[in-house]
């Protein structure tokens, strides 16, 4: 191809449309500038969302705070505390032969703790450790406003109790279901923790159905590693869309501080208990009526059974008891509790505290080496120590 031709067909206009865009950008830079604003503008936006990027990443959970910390208040409490002193301090002849005066013989004491809205009537849930013997209840709201709280009723065995205030226009947190909550999951602990006002703080779902830890009767518990002072007790633990998944209530701790393990009551177990209580004063538990011990090795081969066979083996009954009346007796080992596999105490009494009176039972059960199925009718839990 001959030389000149290259020139004229390529170079010529390359140089003729760079020459036009320095002019446009010299002249009427108006024309380039909004478009790149725009760009700009939608970019900053995508990285403000608290969703989800093109990458999986999430830069912000505000959005679900917003949505859920107006919902969680601050819990003062005080009680009248009776101080103990020597009868001899009491002596009017000792006081003016020492000179000093009688003491009061009662303080008031303060303690702090954390609550969550689960009403726009205004009921409230926390744990029953924070309002134990209290004598006065006030209530904290974000927004600053304060009211005194009614004691509506609690479940000691389950560490949770209902609260009341008498206030207009109430934030109500939406409840989530648990059974959609997954170890890894994001969660975000909302509390008061030391006083300090309103702190959030972020961890993930570290385990779920943790029992046997000795805090409370019905313990299954959600683990998390978000950090959990004391304070915080009663608050509300949410997850990335900032609904409620749990009621923070222990830390494991050596030296009182939050070390990574902490504890929520589910919030599904909390709301049933909120409308057991609010409705009629206790939380309703189903009942089987039974003493159980788990067959261990050793046990079993102490009564001269199978050392592979897993169970629970019936110790006590209940006299007229729902285990009484459908058949069972003592030395009985049951292996299944509504086709669910019953080798574990703590979850067999779980497993039947969720039932409601009158629900069926079905038990299958090893007796003189044969297995047997009965049919119980769940009875109301009272002050029974066992199911």
């Amino acid at each position: 191809m001959p030389r000149y031709s290259f020139v004229h067909t390529m170079l010529v206009p390359s140089l003729v449309g760079l020459c036009v865009a320095l002019m446009i950008l010299l002249w009427a830079p108006q024309w380039v500038t909004p478009a790149l604003q725009q760009q700009n503008q939608q970019t900053a936006a995508a990285v403000q969302q608290d969703t989800p990027t093109a990458s999986g990443m999430v830069s912000s959970y505000a959005d679900a705070v917003e949505r859920a910390a107006p919902a969680v208040v601050n819990i003062y409490t005080s009680k009248v505390v009776k101080r103990k002193q020597h009868p001899l301090f009491d002596d009017p002849l000792f006081q003016r032969f020492f000179n000093t005066k009688p003491e009061p013989s009662e303080r008031l004491q303060s303690s702090l703790g954390s609550g969550v809205i689960m009403t726009a009537e205004g009921h409230i849930l926390t744990n029953n450790h924070v309002i134990k013997d209290a004598d006065q209840i006030v209530v904290a709201l974000r927004d600053g406003r304060e009211a005194s709280a009614t004691l509506i009723g609690s479940d000691p065995e389950a560490d949770l109790a209902i609260l009341k205030i008498d206030m207009a226009d109430l934030p109500v947190i939406q409840v989530a279901h648990n059974e959609h909550l997954r170890v890894g999951d994001v969660v975000l602990a909302i509390g008061n923790p030391f006083g300090v006002g309103q702190t959030v703080t972020l961890g993930i779902v570290s385990a779920t159905g943790r029992n046997q830890l000795g805090l409370n009767t019905y313990e299954n518990y959600i683990q998390t590693d978000a950090a959990i002072n004391p304070g915080n007790s009663g608050g509300a633990l949410i997850n990335a869309n900032g609904e409620l998944v749990g009621i923070n209530t222990a830390i494991y701790s050596q030296s009182g501080g939050s070390e990574g393990i902490g504890f929520a009551i589910p919030g599904t177990v909390a709301q049933r208990a909120l409308t057991d209580i609010s409705q009629h004063g206790i939380a309703i538990r189903g009942w089987l009526g039974i003493e159980v011990q788990e067959a261990t090795p050793k046990l079993l081969e102490a009564l001269a059974l199978p050392e592979a066979l897993e169970g629970l083996i019936v110790t006590g009954i209940y006299q007229d008891g729902p285990a009484d009346l459908s058949g069972l007796t003592v030395g009985d080992i049951i292996v299944k509790i509504n086709q669910m596999d019953a080798s574990d105490a703590r979850a067999a009494m779980n497993q039947i505290a969720i039932l409601h009176p009158g629900d069926k039972i079905l038990v299958d059960f090893i007796r003189e080496g044969k297995l047997a199925q009965t049919e119980a009718i769940a009875g109301q839990r009272g002050a029974q120590p066992e199911s």
